[in-house]
């Protein structure tokens, strides 16, 4: 028995052997993976030449600001003063046009558009009597400073209206994304061919699909009353999750069998529910054989095969964790004992519980980079302006090209009534529109792997910290100085392509499963059910494809940080000491999950329940220093405080789980390392020590170790 289980060792490889000159992570190392590493910059560099052209071709403004018809800015430059964007008759876009498509067109209509310090706050159509008065009467006496720049005050109103350089009404409005819309309420003017019906539909349309300004002035508000209050929250969340980690060196045993039990408990219910479900309905005569096929799953609900076979499986489930309680109680002690010493480590190196502040703050940058690099890129290109007229079968407007390219600094001189130009939108012509798709590509491609680089560097930084506490012998004594900086200076100046060539493997894998999600996006109205099937089974194979390099990334970057080695031979030895020790990979991995998801919920449930109560004001007598804030959205603050310590409690419960798995690794090396003996003491705890059955014969200090 004892022989097959040794040949069976053999498969995956030899155990580590007893190197008297093994003291943790080595400090005599060498670059690895010069090649990848060269590849990574050369990307780096790549990625800012793309940044660069983006900046240079790229104009983020009309994204920012709106742009009257001649293309000029609203609320920059030389109108820094007139913020707002008036629509002579803006019913010419909102009537006949898609309100969505208008939005991501940018709002723009055909009609002249001009920028004004203010929108208008009463209700005016110029009477037929004005027609033969002049602007300065009829406009810029009265302070209706809303025709088009330039428009001389000695006009007459009648040429101005026919040629659309004054407005012929003016509606109430109130500002929103820039741009004046007008209310539901307000008395529109009879307007040739447009009933009042449509008018008022499409201003209720319009301003229920674009004003959002109102909810955000709403929300601003909320924040300046309760951030404070957030970040009280947030800082409970901080506390509990260190309270958590910390008292496991306490209670980690009896929690861990706790909620082992509890998870039996819910089994051993779900059982005796399903036994129940089943007895009533075998009573009732409910079977399968009546209700037949149906797509109606809800129906299944009401026959008795389905309770029987629920009953089957969660019976099975529950006899599997009882054989495991039972028959791998030894190996659940070793992963207590484990989660035990990881508490201490964390106590012992408490500045890695910070380190993911290092994390967000590169993924932040990370993540901001790219957002300004593709805004710029879909914002690229010089504008054009074309010669645009309100009816072009008017006379005068027959020899007139039609959305043909003008300048519109120019004066436009011409019999055709209305005839302007006007800004149509940015050139898709140039080096960087023609190629604008190719670079999206590369800035995507950027960010996926920038982000896996940033987040392999913080596990093997801290896989460096916490095998440095593993393999000292007289801890805390022994253990470095600065563990997390040392680790964090020797994973940038040796191993930046071991981390890009691992990052890069995830990330095509990620960039694989977005294009078929693609895939799967645009044919979801016209593929077949086998399509769809095949689609699944791509998905999810690459789902499980991605997972198990996670998994593999993460240890090999913890053999990285311990012998120096490059990736693929890390990856290997890695890979073979987990599968020599397979089943105390899988017991630790479950015992692990288990305990940190009961941390997450405590402390997210914990802040979650304390802010609903404390934001709806359901806890009294707290006084006027404790008093609520009143807020327009109560559920706003409750959701950025869980949101906010589920990012916290993922960032700390991280931390840990790298320290449990790098203390794994240590432990398994351990064992095959050393055997006790006064030359070759174990480096692990006294506790794994008893657990195992096993002592050393002497300490480290009994006896000077050969270097």
């Amino acid at each position: 028995m004892g022989g097959k289980q040794d040949q069976d060792k053999e498969a995956y490889g030899k155990p580590a052997k007893y190197d008297p000159s093994f003291r943790g992570p080595i400090r005599n190392r060498s670059c690895t993976d010069i090649i990848c590493c060269v590849l990574f910059f050369l990307f780096i560099l790549g990625y800012i030449a793309v940044g660069i052209l983006a900046w240079v071709y790229g104009d983020p403004k009309q994204v920012l600001y709106p742009r009257n018809s001649t293309g000029a800015y609203c609320g920059i430059g030389e109108n820094k003063e007139k913020p707002y964007l008036l629509y002579f008759n803006i019913f010419s876009c909102v009537l006949n046009t898609n309100i969505i498509a208008i939005a991501q067109n940018g709002l723009k209509c055909p009609t002249p558009q001009v920028c004004v310090s203010s929108c208008p706050e009463a209700s005016w159509t110029v009477e037929p009597r004005q027609f033969s008065q002049t602007v300065e009467q009829v406009f810029y006496a009265a302070n209706r400073n809303f025709c088009l720049p330039g428009v001389p005050g000695n006009m007459q109103v009648l040429h101005s209206l026919q040629q659309e350089l004054c407005p012929s009404f003016l509606l109430p409005s109130t500002p929103a994304l820039g741009r004046c819309f007008p209310w539901t309420n307000s008395t529109v003017p009879e307007l040739p061919g447009i009933s009042n019906t449509s008018i008022s539909q499409s201003i209720s349309g319009l301003l229920d699909s674009l004003n959002a300004r109102d909810i955000s002035v709403k929300i601003f508000e909320d924040f300046a009353q309760s951030w404070y209050w957030i970040l009280i929250a947030l800082g409970l969340a901080l506390v509990l999750s260190l309270l958590f980690i910390l008292l496991l060196r306490l209670v980690a045993g009896p929690l861990v069998f706790v909620l082992i039990i509890g998870v039996l408990g819910v089994l051993a219910y779900g059982i005796y529910h399903c036994w129940e479900e089943y007895r009533v309905l075998r009573d009732k005569g409910a079977s399968i054989s009546q209700l037949g096929f149906t797509t109606n799953l809800s129906a299944y609900r009401n026959v008795q095969e389905t309770w029987l076979a629920a009953l089957i499986i969660l019976a099975v489930l529950e006899g599997v964790l009882l054989l495991m309680l039972i028959f791998l109680r030894q190996r659940i002690c070793i992963a207590i004992a484990l989660l035990k010493e990881a508490s201490r480590a964390v106590g012992y190196i408490m500045s890695t519980m910070f380190y993911p502040l290092v994390t967000f703050a590169l993924l932040l940058v990370c993540i901001a980079y790219w957002a300004i690099i593709a805004l710029f890129l879909a914002t690229s290109g010089q504008p054009q302006y074309v010669f645009w007229a309100p009816n072009s079968s008017l006379p005068g407007c027959e020899k007139v090209p039609m959305n043909t390219s003008c300048d519109p600094m120019e004066q436009v001189n011409s019999s055709c009534p209305g005839l302007m130009c006007v800004f149509q939108g940015y050139q898709s012509t140039g080096l960087a529109q023609r190629s604008l798709f190719n670079l999206q590509i590369y800035a995507v491609l950027g960010l996926f792997w920038t982000i896996n680089w940033v987040l392999a560097l913080g596990q093997c930084v801290l896989a460096g910290a916490f095998a440095s506490f593993y393999w000292a012998f007289h801890k805390p004594r022994d253990i470095p100085t600065f563990p997390l900086g040392s680790a964090f200076l020797r994973t940038l100046r040796y191993h930046t392509g071991s981390l890009a060539f691992g990052a890069l493997i995830l990330t095509l894998v990620q960039i694989a499963r977005v294009i078929l999600e693609y895939i799967d996006h645009k044919l979801r109205g016209a593929q077949n059910p086998l399509t769809r099937c095949i689609l699944c089974c791509f998905k999810c194979c690459l789902w499980c494809l991605e997972k198990f390099i996670k998994f593999l990334n993460r240890n090999a970057y913890i053999m990285i940080a311990i012998y120096g080695k490059n990736f693929c031979v890390s990856a290997k030895n890695a890979f073979m000491l987990l599968m020599r020790n397979i089943v105390r990979v899988v017991v630790l991995d479950k015992v692990t999950d288990l305990l940190l998801f009961f941390g997450k919920l405590l402390v997210v449930g914990g802040v979650g329940v304390l802010s609903f109560f404390f934001f709806t004001g359901r806890i009294p007598s707290l006084g006027k220093t404790f008093e609520n804030p009143q807020l327009n959205y109560y559920w706003l603050p409750i959701m950025v405080s869980i949101l906010g310590a589920y990012l916290i409690a993922s960032g700390f419960f991280s931390v840990f789980g790298m320290c449990v798995d790098t203390l794994f690794l240590c432990f398994l090396e351990d064992l095959e390392r050393n055997d006790g003996s006064a030359d070759r003491p174990y480096y692990m705890s006294k506790s794994l020590l008893k657990i195992l059955g096993k002592k050393n014969k002497g300490t480290p200090g009994d006896k000077k170790r050969k270097k």
